[in-house]
């Protein structure tokens, strides 16, 4: 049996999260944006889960999480990309260690952070069609 509510739970909690992340790009600190740009699509994609009648769900791979969505819905099939891009923020963003040298947000770039936010959105709205109904 699902859980709508809680589906629905996760899913505010991913559109604070891509705020966030539009946020953070407005600001030019575009590696946070890229991070916050994976949380929301994470929890977007919990929240699916969550709301089909999962009770626990360990990862935090975007890319995995997309694979189990697309068993129920098809369409997160051709999302997986976007995961695999916004699996390597997790974190690469947040690591100082990550990278050869440096800390981690002299890495990042505008143009990255827009795909990231993007890509989020993009997922968003595929959750909240499956959500909504």
């Amino acid at each position: 049996m699902g859980n709508l509510r809680e589906g629905l739970r996760w899913l505010d909690q991913a559109k604070a999260d891509l705020k966030t992340a539009r946020d953070c790009l407005k600001d030019r600190n575009f590696y946070a944006s890229a991070f916050f740009s994976q949380q929301a699509a994470e929890k977007a994609l919990k929240g699916l889960l969550y709301s089909k009648g999962y009770r626990a769900i360990i990862t935090h791979s975007v890319t995995d999480l997309l694979e189990e969505c697309s068993k129920h819905h098809n369409a997160f099939s051709s999302y997986i990309d976007y995961g695999k891009e916004l699996d390597r923020h997790y974190i690469g963003a947040r690591y100082p260690n990550f990278y050869p040298e440096g800390p981690a947000y002299r890495y990042y770039t505008e143009g990255m952070a827009k795909k990231c936010v993007s890509y989020a959105e993009s997922i968003l709205k595929e959750v909240e069609r499956y959500l909504k109904r």
